[in-house]
């Protein structure tokens, strides 16, 4: 049999000045008498000749080379390899070999140079819901006060921090979570491994989610106001953590001045056609106005309004820009149902607006992250580069629930095995280039759905199976706040209980687990900026490599019984030994013996 070996780094690409190398292995049966490298040149298909080298990279391993002249054509190098023989061919993609020439968008990708925010790779992110993380004892007057919440239809509730969270009144239950709160917690992140953070929104707004936005140019008091915001920044800046605000731009509040349902105000467009305002919004034949999936208190933004589009993200006082400039120098912005934002009520020119915010604040902030909430297929606006990244629910998260936790999105049975595990997550990253891979945000859980230690029931076992998985795939690892210590809950809004601040409540050992693998993949390059191969998977075992240079990171996961897997000679493999890192499973000679439901993380000597 024909085996083929290639991923987007070295030793397989090299770049020297403005040519790029590609190398290919092949080992086995049957060796092609040709090889071709695919490539392009300003979207025009172009083919070279690869040459065959008299030096073997590895015994029975024979390489085949060409090289791109990256003075021409677009940053993005997408290519793959066509093998002949006398009287048939065969094609070598992502997904490994085909008897037809893959799909543009579905060939191997780098970036040279590369433009996204370099950064990213080697974070480690925690996402935190503001209110529920931690409540500084230093308060300030109007930060515990009880207000009237129109879209819940009653008074706040207000809550003490032990108090056990309840389904009812779920937008409207404040525990006193601050930004000061945060700032007296970074020695914990710190020592945690963490050095991102991720905010929920912490503007002004009357729900204690805050996607209902009230004013987008100031944080909410109960948060600790603007001051807070300066604090966390500049201490966030001392212990060399970056800052990702979440920007809510497809909809506002209804208590926003510039919509006033409830007539704060004199002008707002909810009840006056020639308000300043009125074509900020969409409104109905009737006069009622449009709003996001049936909730009235979140009217949508309609973006065919130029003095709209001027204050989220073209001006140069915009809001995109104001968060990413000085004193505030935020490091960027998770967008938040960005694929809904667009021009009369829908989605309308939604690429062009989204691509609008990310080059606007490219240009407040070269280095910004910009990362899109898309719970599905998000690879149009990566392909187009309207983001950096997105929260990779399809391509991470919702195939390690099928195999860890036999769900879906829908919480509705799906037992898929590694076989399809692996198929599903290798044909979404296929479409990206290897540099947007690395950028991609990986999360267990969030605050939009249930956690995945619940998910999990009774196979809880399983969730350090997750967690390894989680700092070692392609992609940026972030943290949703308490996972680290066992806090479960159902979907929204029982997935934001408060943080267990008491270490007896805590689990200890999960927490130490991911202490370790952030401690870990800090010290790998090959986990941060390697490439990726499956090596092994099948029922329920997955094995796979990550390979930058001369470094390895081999990774065994087994959700069921303890069981024995033999591999062939792997030219990927081929180091001086092996070292465990974490887990009890053992590698001799290409045989893996693998305990009962675990996760073993080795590196090569």
């Amino acid at each position: 049999m024909l085996n083929a070996w290639h991923l987007p780094v070295a030793p397989f690409v090299k770049q020297h000045n403005d040519k790029l190398t590609i190398t290919l292995w092949l080992s086995g049966e049957n060796p092609p008498s040709r090889v071709t490298l695919r490539s392009e040149f300003d979207n025009e298909e172009i083919s070279l000749a690869m040459r065959k080298q008299r030096r073997q990279p590895q015994p029975g391993v024979t390489a085949w080379r060409a090289t791109l002249n990256i003075a021409l054509g677009q940053p993005r190098r997408r290519y793959s390899f066509k093998l002949l023989w006398h009287d048939r061919q065969r094609w070598f993609t992502p997904q490994g070999f085909s008897h037809f020439p893959p799909a543009r968008l579905e060939q191997f990708a780098v970036d040279v140079p590369d433009s996204g925010p370099q950064w990213v790779a080697d974070q480690v992110f925690y996402q935190i819901f503001p209110d529920r993380f931690a409540r500084s004892q230093s308060r300030e007057a109007g930060q515990d006060k009880v207000y009237y919440h129109h879209a819940a239809g009653h008074d706040i509730v207000r809550k003490e921090w032990d108090e056990p969270l309840t389904p009812q009144a779920g937008g409207s239950t404040f525990y006193g979570g601050c930004l000061n709160g945060i700032c007296e917690k970074l020695p914990y992140l710190k020592k945690l491994g963490v050095t991102a953070l991720y905010l929920n929104p912490v503007f002004t707004a009357p729900s204690v989610h805050k996607y209902d936005t009230e004013d987008y140019r100031h944080v909410d008091p109960q948060f600790g106001g603007d001051r807070a915001l300066l604090r966390l920044r500049r201490e966030t800046q001392a212990q060399g953590m970056r800052l990702v605000l979440d920007g809510v731009f497809n909809h506002s509040g209804d208590s926003h001045a510039w919509f006033d349902r409830h007539n704060r105000s004199t002008a707002g467009a909810c009840h006056h056609p020639d308000s300043p305002w009125r074509d900020w919004y969409s409104f109905s034949p009737q006069g009622v106005a449009l709003d996001w999936l049936g909730y009235p208190s979140l009217p949508k933004l309609d973006y065919q309004s130029e003095t709209l589009v001027d204050e989220i993200y073209r001006s140069e006082d915009s809001i995109v820009r104001h968060w990413l400039k000085a004193p505030w120098n935020m490091d960027g912005w998770r967008l938040d149902v960005v694929h809904m934002l667009g021009e009369a009520g829908g989605a309308r020119h939604n690429l062009q607006h989204v691509a609008g915010i990310t080059r606007a604040a490219k240009e407040a902030q070269p280095e910004a992250y910009i990362v899109g909430e898309h719970f599905g297929d998000a690879r149009q606006w990566l392909q187009a580069d309207a983001e950096d990244a997105a929260m990779n629910y399809r391509g991470f998260t919702f195939p390690l629930w099928g195999f860890l936790a036999n769900t879906d999105i829908a919480y509705e049975p799906q037992h898929i095995d590694a076989r399809t595990c692996i198929a599903w997550m290798d044909n979404y990253r296929a479409g990206l280039s290897h540099q947007q891979q690395l950028r991609m945000f990986n999360q267990l859980d969030s605050h939009d759905t249930a956690r995945f230690k619940t998910l999990l029931g009774k196979d809880a076992a399983r969730l350090p199976l997750a967690v390894v998985w989680l700092f070692t795939w392609p992609g940026v690892p972030c943290i949703y706040y308490g996972d680290e210590v066992g806090v479960d809950g159902a979907n929204d809004p029982m997935c934001r209980k408060p943080f267990p601040w008491d270490e007896r409540k805590q689990d200890g050992n999960l927490l130490a687990l991911y202490r370790r693998m952030a401690k870990l993949r800090q010290r790998s390059l090959a986990l941060r900026r390697g490439g990726c191969q499956a090596l092994y998977a099948e029922g329920d075992v997955v094995v796979f490599v990550r390979v930058y240079q001369q470094q390895r990171a081999l990774v065994a996961i087994n959700r069921g019984e303890a069981c024995e897997v033999a591999l062939e000679a792997l030219p990927l493999l081929n180091v001086a030994g092996w070292q465990c890192k974490t887990g009890s499973g053992d590698i001799r000679e290409g045989r893996f013996s693998l305990p009962a439901i675990s996760a073993t993380v080795w590196m090569n000597r």
